[in-house]
């Protein structure tokens, strides 16, 4: 009698907690709206296939939270902050939205941020790149995740340097992922012993690079830096290619490359270049478990945005589950005391700033006689542990962090 009262009272107690848990999900619902690049410069980095990657992850979680739905909206941003903030104002505001996913253009995040803090509403970033977006423009209300050009430039142009290349011309994608690029490109450059020479700025996005690339030819720079992504990169790279850049004597270092570029462009044409990543789908079997699984639903290799989209809706779920609410401030606490261990990272970790601290990654891009298959494109040269990689706090202007 006693033990059928006991697991009676454990039923009850349970059934309270989960009503209760219900009952702190508004509507019902755990609402996420994915909002990226569909169709422009950035869509094979994360695009329609970043979607993908978030509903594998609702599926694998089991498509429901705590007794709630989750469910997915989506649209193009265009690359357009006016676009953006008026999606995620109209997502928040008037159609429930509980997380803001993907964002991709940092001018995209950095406007549509604003719109997050405004309505108490959580954002996690994964394509953007702007280090200012976990520094000057952090807010209570977003989390950003896969990357930002601090560890891209720690990464390399610290590597390019060390090797000789002293003198830069930065080629830079004219907004605040590139001006963020280029400021932190040339601490690191100054910092080792190193000079930029000139920095040139290119509208976003631009399709024809032979005048840019003229210029930094006629530079005498040692290094032809590319502070810019996706098809601008590809671009300015083919256009250096045409124009003989290498050949004569110049390095060209692409300081954002993902690893759809890097197919795109074909091993002959990028071999050899050095390049940072937060993400590799071949480093161990648990990438490649996964990948292949994304390359069956999509006809390719995820980018390291994909695969930080596919983590960082798993995480941010499982805070919902935890504290059986989607409250921004109660979610993104629970994400913050919740270490990151998965595919993606691995002791991975969210700082009061918002950044998610994890290990990066120095890569260099195989010969063709070196690949053994399609997407089998980048040799690991070394780890860049993520305490070394982001920028330390005690550096940081966030205002998350001086306030303390």
């Amino acid at each position: 009698m006693t033990i059928t009262k006991k697991l009676l009272t454990s039923a009850i107690a349970s059934a309270m907690f989960v009503g209760a848990a219900q009952a702190e999900i508004s509507d019902n619902t755990v609402k996420i709206g994915y909002l990226a690049d569909m169709s422009g410069t950035y869509r094979d980095l994360a695009g329609p296939n970043g979607q993908t990657a978030l509903e594998m992850a609702i599926a694998d979680f089991g498509g429901t939270v705590n007794g709630a739905k989750i469910e997915v909206v989506s649209a193009d941003d265009r690359n357009s902050p006016d676009s953006a903030s008026s999606t995620a104002r109209r997502w928040v505001e008037n159609e429930n939205v509980d997380l803001i996913a993907g964002l991709v253009a940092s001018s995209v995040t950095i406007a549509v941020s604003n719109i997050l803090e405004e309505n108490d509403k959580l954002g996690i970033v994964s394509g953007s790149a702007a280090s200012s977006i976990t520094n000057e423009h952090c807010t209570p209300n977003h989390i950003h995740y896969v990357y930002d050009t601090y560890p891209l430039a720690n990464g390399t142009a610290s590597a390019v340097v060390k090797e000789g290349g002293k003198s830069w011309f930065i080629l830079t994608a004219d907004y605040a992922f590139g001006h963020a690029l280029e400021g932190d490109v040339t601490r690191v450059v100054e910092e080792n012993g190193g000079e930029v020479m000139q920095a040139v700025r290119h509208p976003f996005p631009t399709s024809d690079f032979s005048s840019f690339i003229l210029q930094a030819q006629s530079s005498g720079a040692d290094v032809v830096a590319l502070a810019n992504a996706g098809a601008d990169t590809t671009n300015a790279i083919t256009t250096a290619g045409e124009f003989g850049l290498t050949q004569s004597g110049q390095t060209l270092a692409a300081l954002l490359l993902f690893l759809t570029d890097v197919h795109a462009l074909g091993a002959q044409s990028a071999q050899g270049i050095q390049l940072t990543t937060g993400w590799y789908w071949d480093m161990n079997d648990e990438t490649r478990a996964w990948s292949d699984r994304f390359m069956e639903k999509t006809g390719v290799r995820p980018t390291m945005v994909h695969a930080g989209i596919y983590s960082s809706t798993m995480q941010y779920l499982n805070a919902v589950k935890a504290t059986g609410s989607d409250a921004a401030q109660t979610v993104r606490k629970q994400m913050m005391d919740t270490p990151i261990n998965d595919m993606f990272a691995k002791n991975g970790f969210i700082r009061e700033d918002g950044r998610m601290v994890h290990d990066m990654y120095l890569a260099q891009v195989k010969t063709p006689e070196e690949s053994k298959s399609e997407w089998d494109l980048y040799d690991i040269v070394r780890t860049i542990p993520g305490d070394e990689a982001y920028r330390p706090l005690s550096e940081s202007k966030c205002k998350l962090v001086t306030q303390n």
